[in-house]
């Protein structure tokens, strides 16, 4: 009796451990990562090259705990830039290489009209049409995008910019984009280009 309700209590334990520890995997803890740094940067290791991002807490709260949340959590490892339009932008964050979609934290809200614009160079979060939509996706703006910012609708949020290793987004301009047959996607680029790994750089 007593080695049966042992292995009883040892079975709940077990069942229990594995379901706190895979939740707390899942669960997005961005505002945990360096919560006095207003500017905390991350290394994107690409096929094409490494990109320094310093990210805008000051302006972009939720989005940029959000971001992380997905950095830390390594979703956006070994994933994809699906969509590339070299007079617009460079998107990614939604598929792994394998073109599975990754798993999504819930959608946050709009911060669109944080004071920061769609210029070149700067990384924002991609959404439906709906303004409370964004989840994982993000994209680098590759051109000056002012049809992006906030006027009487809503915009879409800018929450940093590449610091170092703009060259790498130059380099996927170059690759170029068109629809492809076998996904049934539109820009997608020529040649895969690939995120290796985000990494939270230290401060």
């Amino acid at each position: 009796m007593l080695q049966r309700t042992f292995g009883l209590l040892l079975l709940i334990f077990i069942t229990l451990f594995t379901h706190f520890s895979t939740s707390a995997n899942e669960i997005p803890r961005g505002e945990y990562i360096q919560t006095d740094n207003l500017f905390p940067k991350v290394k994107m290791v690409t096929n094409l090259g490494d990109m320094i991002i310093e990210l805008d807490r000051s302006r972009a709260k939720i989005t940029v705990d959000n971001f992380l949340s997905y950095v830390v959590t390594k979703k956006y490892d070994n994933t994809i830039f699906h969509r590339l339009e070299p007079e617009f932008v460079l998107q990614g964050g939604g598929y792994t290489t394998d073109i599975e979609q990754i798993k999504e934290f819930p959608e946050i809200i709009n911060e669109s009209g944080n004071g920061l614009k769609n210029n070149q160079f700067t990384i924002s979060m991609a959404r439906q049409y709906e303004p409370h939509t964004a989840t994982s996706q993000f994209f680098f703006n590759l051109v000056d995008n002012d049809s992006l910012n906030p006027g009487k609708k809503w915009g879409y949020t800018v929450f940093g910019e590449v610091v170092e290793g703009q060259s790498v987004l130059e380099k996927a301009i170059e690759i170029g984009s068109d629809f492809s047959e076998e996904l049934g996607w539109p820009n997608f680029p020529n040649k895969k280009i690939e995120i290796i790994s985000v990494q939270i750089l230290s401060e």
